[in-house]
């Protein structure tokens, strides 16, 4: 069977599939609102089980030609983790974490693998994961949003599955390295000085304003924009091959019981 055979991808294949996603698409823009029982994203497994398996069926599907992710209510992403209270800290078995770093191994690639731009609408403090919005396209935060790790070094883990390549490079890596050994606090304001997003709106404004951007990329012909999107990410794909897995394996390795 050559790729030619191979029944493609399409919308209704996934669109209903996920339990923490779900998507809308209108004239080739893709919606994505996390959720949990459709308020804001509680992190869990079955939450890095479903964006993993979800960014790679969005790849698949060559249809859609602007992506927006964004969460629900008025977090985007939770709950913090008091420090070193993470509850998975002291109960890690090899065989419970190898399903978890191999879809870790996958997730952040599959997502950067997909050949749309990607407009991430942060409508919320972000303190589980803040890495996944982070490394899109175009970066909208809205005024009440703020950055922070809440889940790894502060709350007793290594911070191996993604944190530790993508804030040195967003941030710096001095100012990297003390966001994820401090559980520092980056408000909106801050994090759209030093790089981190580029446009901070009111709540209400932020969607309308994703979509006003991805009218405008959708100006451009499609393979201009499945190309521009592959080479601005090319570099961070090759980090993520040569750095994800080592992190993962040093996460899950502290988590062991002793």
């Amino acid at each position: 069977m050559t790729h030619l055979d191979r029944t493609p991808t399409t919308f209704e294949n996934y669109r209903d599939r996920y339990q923490t996603i779900r998507l809308q698409r209108n004239d080739g823009v893709l919606e994505l609102h996390l959720h949990s029982d459709g308020g804001p994203l509680r992190w869990s497994l079955l939450a890095h089980n479903e964006l993993e398996d979800a960014f790679l069926e969005i790849g698949r599907d060559r249809e859609n030609d602007v992506v927006i992710m964004t969460g629900t209510g008025d977090e985007f992403s939770g709950p913090a983790i008091a420090p070193g209270q993470h509850p998975n800290r002291r109960t890690m078995t090899p065989e419970i974490y190898d399903p978890i770093q191999w879809e870790g191994k996958h997730l952040l690639p599959n997502l950067l693998s997909i050949e749309a731009p990607v407009i991430a609408a942060i409508n919320g403090p972000a303190v589980r994961h803040a890495e996944i919005p982070l490394v899109s396209d175009i970066v909208l935060a809205s005024d009440d949003t703020y950055f922070q790790d809440t889940a790894h070094f502060a709350g007793g883990m290594v911070p191996g599955d993604g944190m530790h390549i993508v804030m040195p490079l967003l941030m710096g890596p001095t100012r990297g390295r003390y966001f994820l050994l401090t559980g520092q606090r980056i408000s909106a304001a801050e994090a759209l000085d030093i790089g981190l997003v580029n446009e901070v709106l009111p709540k209400t404004d932020l969607l309308p304003r994703a979509r006003e951007l991805a009218a405008l990329l959708m100006e451009q012909p499609r393979l201009v924009r499945r190309y521009s999107r592959t080479i601005l990410t090319e570099d961070l794909r090759q980090r993520m091959h040569g750095l994800l897995g080592y992190g993962l394996a040093l996460e899950g390795l502290a988590r062991m019981k002793g």
